[in-house]
């Protein structure tokens, strides 16, 4: 029997058996559109943990079904915000979106929360900046982030000064950027806000200030265990460049 005949079964066997379980969307596109490769992904994701089960399948069944169905996620969390609309699941979704890159929506879903009485959170008000900030709103960001510090002044977020000194770099308040990256790269955990800094300083001309930055990165980190040097891996990448160039 011709390979193309016996790829043409399976995916019609697939793709049956996947309107009979209620999987036909987004799946039925998945194996026309990518023939084979398809079928074998819906074995992986959707069969072979029914005929196993198991936490390892679940998770790798999430893995694969991420990259073909990136917003099956966003999905679930829309139904079951209609179904319940309370703070922790479209606090949920917002996450969500951010991670799907539904900024716009994010931001909408934050701003709801905050005008309930039980969303009066920095936690919330961090996170809308962030999204204004990823839909290139940074001076909007800048205005959230003076906000919430003028209204929670003991909340201390190292993620949240990181993005007040990254608005501040975007809208071209330079000199401010740089006091507050310096500040910021003093206690944030991991490579990122040292590393920004060090760009910043040499985008400005300050290259043997940047190049100490990122040196003394790259000597700490040395001493820094595997699983760590691995998890900053991204950015020790860029020093190291940096340094090389």
């Amino acid at each position: 029997m011709p390979v193309a005949l016996v790829v043409l079964l399976l995916d019609i066997s697939l793709i049956y058996h996947a309107s009979r379980t209620g999987r036909l969307q987004p799946w039925a596109f998945i194996i026309l559109m990518v023939p084979l490769i398809g079928a074998l992904a819906y074995i992986v994701v959707e069969l072979i943990p029914e005929w196993w089960g198991g936490p390892g399948a679940a998770l790798a069944r999430k893995r694969v079904a991420n990259r073909f169905d990136p917003e099956k996620q966003y999905r679930e969390l829309s139904d079951r915000l209609a179904t319940s609309d309370t703070i922790a699941n479209r606090a949920a979704l917002a996450a969500e979106c951010q991670t799907v890159g539904r900024f716009d929506e994010a931001e909408h879903h934050y701003d709801h929360i905050m005008r309930l009485p039980l969303g009066d959170n920095p936690a919330y008000a961090l996170a809308k900046a962030q999204a204004q900030f990823d839909r290139k709103r940074a001076a909007d960001a800048l205005a959230t982030l003076d906000a919430l510090r003028e209204r929670w002044p003991d909340f201390e977020s190292a993620e949240g000064h990181l993005l007040y000194a990254r608005a501040l770099a975007e809208i071209g308040r330079v000199d401010e950027a740089l006091e507050e990256y310096h500040a910021v790269s003093q206690y944030f955990p991991g490579a990122e806000a040292r590393v920004r800094y060090g760009l910043l300083l040499q985008l400005v001309g300050r290259t043997s200030e940047a190049r100490m930055v990122f040196n003394e990165l790259l000597i700490q980190m040395r001493r820094a265990p595997r699983y760590l040097r691995n998890a900053q891996a991204e950015w020790l990448s860029i020093a190291e460049k940096q340094l090389s160039a």
